[in-house]
C-alpha cells in the first residue's frame, strides 16, 4: 500500500543517518567494518526483508549484542519510523528497553532503505545466517505470485546467501499466503524444523520477539501462522 509522505521527511531521514547504510560500497560488503583480514566475517549477520517500524529487528539486535542486524525497507515513510525508533531507543533510560532487553548502543544493526531484487545486488554467497520476513505483502491476485517474498525462485535466492544451516523464518496473518508459502517451500526442497498455524499458543522461540502488527492483531485473537526453514 503506497504510503502518505511524512512531514520533513529528508530530513528526518538526515538526521537518522548514523543507522543507515546505502548498501555496497568501497569497504565491500562488510557492512560493520568487522571483517577479518582473509576476508572472513566472525559473525553472525541476520537480515529482516521488509522491517515495517522497526520493533522486531532492534528487539533481536538488542537481545542479540553478539551478533550483526540489517533491516531493509524499501518505503520512505515506512523505514522513518523504524531509524526514529532505533533513535528513540539510544536515547531512552534503560528502564525503557524493549522486550525485556539489556540496554546498550544499537551499533550491531543497520537499515538499507532498497526494495530487494536479488541477493547478489547486497551481499555474498553464504553471508547470511539467517533471514526474516514478517507479515510480507501477500500480492493475493495469482498473476502476482512471483511478486511474494516466499515464491520459490525467491527462497532460492535467500538459500543462496545463507551459509550451511543458515535459517528462513517466516510469519503471517494471511492464511492463504501461508498455505501458498508451505507449497513453495516443498516445491524449493528445503527442510521445515519449526511450524505452526498458532504461534502464540506454541512454546517456539519466535513468538518471544513480535512486530507492532503481530502485537495488534495477535491482541483480538488472529492466528500468526509460522514456519521455519533450514538450509543445508
Amino acid at each position: 500500500m503506497r504510503q502518505r509522505k511524512a512531514k520533513d521527511l529528508e530530513k528526518r531521514l538526515r538526521e537518522c543517518s548514523a543507522y543507515m547504510t546505502d548498501g555496497p560500497g568501497q569497504g565491500g560488503r562488510d557492512y560493520f567494518g568487522r571483517g577479518t583480514a582473509d576476508g572472513g566475517y566472525h559473525r553472525d549477520l541476520f537480515v529482516e526483508i521488509g522491517c515495517g517500524k522497526g520493533q522486531f529487528i532492534i528487539s533481536k539486535a538488542a537481545s542479540h549484542p553478539e551478533a550483526d542486524f540489517i533491516a531493509i525497507e524499501g518505503q520512505e515513510t515506512v523505514i522513518l519510523r523504524a531509524l526514529e525508533k532505533a533513535r528513540e531507543y539510544d536515547s531512552a533510560d534503560p528502564a525503557g528497553s524493549m522486550s525485556g532487553a539489556s540496554h546498550g548502543r544499537l551499533t550491531n544493526l543497520k537499515f538499507m532503505l532498497t526494495f530487494v531484487h536479488t541477493m547478489d545486488e547486497l551481499f555474498d554467497e553464504g553471508q547470511l545466517s539467517g533471514i526474516y520476513l514478517n507479515f510480507s505483502d501477500p500480492w493475493p491476485k495469482a498473476r502476482h505470485a512471483k511478486r511474494r517474498l516466499t515464491h520459490r525462485e525467491r527462497l532460492k535466492d535467500y538459500a543462496w546467501a545463507l551459509k550451511k544451516g543458515g535459517f528462513i523464518e517466516m510469519k503471517t496473518d494471511n492464511d492463504d499466503l501461508y498455505d501458498f508459502t508451505l507449497r513453495e517451500i516443498a516445491a524449493a526442497g528445503y527442510e521445515i524444523v519449526e511450524q505452526t498455524r498458532d504461534l502464540h499458543s506454541s512454546s517456539f522461540e519466535s513468538r518471544l520477539t513480535t512486530t507492532e502488527y503481530e502485537d495488534k492483531f495477535s491482541s483480538r485473537g488472529k492466528n500468526i501462522n509460522y514456519v521455519k526453514v533450514l538450509v543445508e
